[in-house]
């Protein structure tokens, strides 16, 4: 079980452990390597700021600060609401290796395995393509210093620096020095927002996981009724009421699950949600102000991490409402018209709990689903509109 759990957990654990935000690491290594973490978010945040002191009233050039200081705030909010929630995540996370020694056979356990199998695909496509990402971002900057090797001007091409900020020095003689440690930098940080994201979704998975074995247990329960009948003496419908009463502590253990999955990440989702809105809507707003390609390029790029993100976290929301539904349809497509009446009876009040949908919120607003998401875009094309016409 150990070598199951690690196989498909394992790549989770790395990175949550490197940015210090694995339950089960010891003190000392959590807190250094939080210090760590705080450490190279500050040495990106001052530059950050005194870059926006130096804009003074300049909107275009304050617009264009905020998009990477915005995504610096996200990063220790996504890192420190795991520190301050570590006891609930603690105990989630028993819960991912614990649910594996409940399962009664082994359809049970290749339905385990799918959605585990979705987790580690995740946590390994998902940093390659943000690290690939913040790679390339940063090296636009060196194409000025490339073309003036191969295609030299009378002049050098303005240096353009890898993001807005300002480091007290003349950044013409240290470029190199600034585009290695801002390359460096932001790998850290989002190594912390890749390490959130993949645990959130590996919480989410397991909680679909609970919905499908749960309706796969109900889809078959009054299979074999002949056989059950032969191997007891017991009253066919009292075997069947205590089964029914153990998937409804298994439903209820789920729901609980969601619960405090949505108490954890609600207020720092919404805070996210509405960072979020600003920095695509201020992006979109540079793209129609710049004149410059590699700057276009560059803003293009940001605005489709940003989405991209929104996007997994409400795919995510909406698969799990997806999985609370089919609690209902599995127990409807069963043989339960051969079910005693007493056992239906049971049926139909799991049936009307799995009418009101599990979900997950931003601020209790924002229901993380595809419809949501449409309508997230459409309120950041409004801010930039609002944004263009002063």
């Amino acid at each position: 079980m150990e070598v199951t759990w690690n196989h498909y957990y394992g790549t989770v654990r790395k990175l949550s452990s490197f940015t210090g935000i694995w339950p089960f690491m010891s003190m000392r290594a959590k807190i250094f390597r939080l210090c760590f973490l705080t450490v190279t978010m500050l040495s990106l945040f001052v530059p950050q700021i005194a870059y926006q002191f130096t804009c003074k009233q300049n909107l275009q050039c304050i617009f264009e600060s905020m998009t990477s200081y915005l995504l610096t705030s996200i990063a220790a909010l996504k890192v420190y609401t795991f520190v301050v929630n570590i006891r609930k995540i603690r105990e989630m996370t028993k819960h991912l290796y614990a649910d594996w020694k409940l399962l009664e056979s082994v359809q049970e356990y290749e339905i385990m395995k799918s959605y585990a199998e979705n987790c580690r695909q995740f946590s390994l496509i998902y940093p390659i393509y943000c690290l690939a990402c913040v790679c390339v971002f940063m090296s636009v900057s060196l194409i000025p210093q490339i073309l003036d090797v191969i295609i030299p001007l009378n002049e050098s091409r303005p240096i353009l620096l890898p993001y807005p900020g300002y480091y007290f020095v003349d950044y013409k003689e240290y470029f190199v020095y600034i585009f290695w440690h801002s390359l460096v930098a932001f790998e850290i940080i989002l190594a912390g927002i890749v390490a959130h994201d993949c645990m959130f979704m590996s919480y989410v998975e397991h909680i679909c996981n609970i919905f499908a074995v749960l309706g796969y247990r109900f889809e078959y329960l009054f299979c074999n009724q002949d056989k059950i009948i032969e191997n007891t003496k017991a009253d066919l419908d009292s075997i069947y009421r205590k089964k029914i009463a153990s998937f409804v502590r298994m439903q209820q253990e789920a729901l609980k699950f969601a619960q405090v999955l949505e108490s954890i990440f609600t207020i720092p989702f919404a805070i996210q949600l509405l960072v979020g809105t600003i920095g695509m809507s201020i992006t979109l707003l540079q793209i129609t102000q710049s004149s410059n390609f590699l700057k276009i390029l560059r803003y293009a790029l940001y605005v489709g991490g940003q989405l991209f993100h929104l996007f997994v976290l409400s795919f995510e929301g909406q698969k799990l409402m997806d999985h609370s539904y089919q609690t209902r349809d599995k127990i409807y497509s069963s043989t339960w018209y051969e079910a005693p009446m007493k056992s239906q009876k049971l049926l139909i009040m799991v049936m009307i709990r799995s009418l009101q949908p599990t979900c997950l919120s931003a601020g209790k607003v924002y229901i993380f689903s595809l419809e949501s998401f449409s309508m997230v875009l459409q309120t950041s094309m409004s801010y930039f509109t609002v944004l263009a016409s002063f």
